[in-house]
């Protein structure tokens, strides 16, 4: 194993923020600098929501220069990017992007499930891809964008870490792990679903070629060579670019039978698995097969989140609620005091998605099931993390039932390693023990990934795993309380009436048309 250290820049972009950090590998070390943090602010113009992604590469930019001068401006080896999922935007002839990409959260694709369903039945579409039905997903932002000037006018399609690589190097491809969230490849061929597309009417060519994480994708163009003071041909190097993917590979598991939950705006929950689950019995579950790094599968449930807390918070800093509530540690620790299972509400429920008014949309799914309504913030919050807590459980049961496999421990990843009672009451739900951290494990995944590529380190997950327990700093939380309880709350809210008059709130809210099937 080589001596030297290397360095190497992560471009890791969230839904709220993005980040440039620097992870620096020797053999047994493996440490993280942020060089460099920017906000990521989506605008709405014309009625549309839209991802402001020129900020967000002026910021990749400056992230980059920071990086640069954080560790000299020639030893850096090599960087990697990552983002969220699904989202996209369009290049002319030219190679100029036509429009800012539209947000996930956007309504602009109600009604399109309906087109993909009248072509292409659900079950049959999920056989073919396995991926999770979200209304947001790309095939129905394609679909609602059919015959629009600007999908007409489009050359080329990138997704969002896809675009900024481009923009980086000049070169265009599509990385995989990412590309499997578009609903558009085959999860047993590790390619395009041409069938899928095809029934659409969705032009595959659009798509640059597929590159696999560990595949070159290009050298920084000489004016980021300028720009960022960076003075050697640096090359960028495909990773997991889906965030989840990168996050997967930073669980510091030591052994195969754990489960995961990368935690944040969203909860992902789920298990690595050689192959993908595409029965039927999993369809109705609402598991996704997206794929990871090493010819992995990423077999998970897409849960709420810790969304629903932030808007909590945001509504009552908006409101001016004279109470803790503005303050998270303070909230936190009062939760901690409210009463346990008090109200759970379903963490999958799409009356959630949308931004606004959370507190009273919580309190509306109570009333609906017959449960205590929570009074104060604090009963508010409990309710969020209980209920996470118990989505967290129902996700992994059922990953395991529908997989066939077992789990001995959680590893819960991301920024939520730092709500410690969130992670207290995951493990108290699942009876199991949890291993939460590290909190960048995005990053680091996208860091090893990178050093493994350029010879720094070798092996293969669980030698790039090992790597992670040996050197990050974890916390151990082990059930306690009454395992009934949650039993208990689980048939509470299986047994909750659901009314027609409450799912059609629901879709509403994340301005679905009625027969929009609930998405998790």
């Amino acid at each position: 194993m080589p001596t030297t250290e290397h360095r190497f820049a992560a471009v890791d972009l969230g839904a709220s923020s993005g980040r440039v950090i620097v992870g620096e590998v020797a053999p047994e070390r493996l440490t993280l600098h942020e060089a460099h943090r920017f906000p990521n602010q989506p605008t709405r113009v014309l009625g549309t929501l839209h991802w402001d992604v020129l900020s967000l590469h002026q910021g990749v930019l400056n992230g980059l220069k920071a990086a640069a001068a954080h560790t000299g401006t020639s030893n850096l080896t090599s960087i990697g990017i990552d983002t969220w999922a699904v989202d996209y935007g369009l290049l002319a002839a030219d190679g100029t992007l036509l429009a800012n990409p539209v947000h996930y959260r956007d309504t602009r694709t109600t009604g399109a499930a309906e087109k993909v369903a009248a072509a292409l039945p659900p079950q049959a579409l999920y056989a073919a891809t396995g991926i999770q039905h979200l209304p947001f997903n790309t095939i129905y932002q394609l679909v609602a964008a059919h015959g629009t000037p600007t999908l007409t006018a489009a050359h080329r399609l990138l997704l969002i870490p896809d675009l900024i690589s481009y923009w980086l190097t000049g070169e265009l491809g599509t990385e995989l792990t990412n590309a499997s969230t578009t609903q558009l490849i085959d999860p047993r061929t590790r390619d395009w679903a041409t069938p899928v597309a095809e029934a659409l009417g969705i032009d595959l060519s659009l798509f640059p070629p597929l590159r696999r994480p560990g595949d070159p994708a290009g050298t920084l163009r000489q004016d980021v060579l300028t720009e960022t003071g960076i003075t050697h041909p640096l090359p960028v190097t495909a990773v997991g670019s889906h965030d989840t993917a990168s996050a997967v590979v930073g669980v510091p598991a030591i052994t195969p039978d754990f489960a995961y939950i990368a935690t944040g705006t969203w909860s992902l929950a789920g298990l690595e698995l050689d192959a993908p689950v595409l029965t039927e019995e999993s369809r109705a579950a609402n598991f996704t097969n997206e794929l990871g790094v090493d010819g992995t599968v990423r077999y998970l449930r897409n849960i709420m989140g810790l969304w629903m807390l932030q808007e909590c918070v945001r509504t009552w800093n908006t409101e001016g609620t004279p109470t803790d509530s503005t303050d998270l540690t303070a909230l936190l620790q009062a939760a901690a005091r409210a009463t346990p299972l008090r109200s759970v509400v379903d963490a999958g429920d799409p009356a959630f998605i949308a931004p606004h008014h959370m507190p009273d949309r919580i309190a509306d799914a109570c009333r609906r099931t017959g449960q205590p309504v929570p009074r104060t913030p604090a009963e508010t919050t409990r309710c969020v993390l209980d209920s996470l807590a118990l989505a967290h459980r129902r996700a992994i049961e059922d990953a395991a039932r529908l997989s066939g496999r077992t789990v001995s421990a959680v590893h819960i990843v991301g920024g939520g390693v730092h709500n410690t009672l969130l992670c207290q009451l995951t493990a108290d739900a699942c009876g199991l023990p949890v291993i939460a951290g590290p909190a960048e494990a995005a990053a680091l995944g996208n860091v090893l990934v990178q050093a493994r590529t350029a010879g720094a380190i070798t092996g293969g997950l669980p030698e790039l795993r090992a790597l992670l327990h040996s050197t990050q700093p974890l916390r151990q939380y082990e059930p306690t309380g009454d395992h009934s309880a949650w039993d208990r709350a689980a048939a509470r809210l299986a047994d909750a009436p659901v009314t027609r008059a409450a799912t059609g709130q629901a879709r509403a809210a994340t301005g679905q048309g009625d027969e929009e099937e609930p998405c998790a």
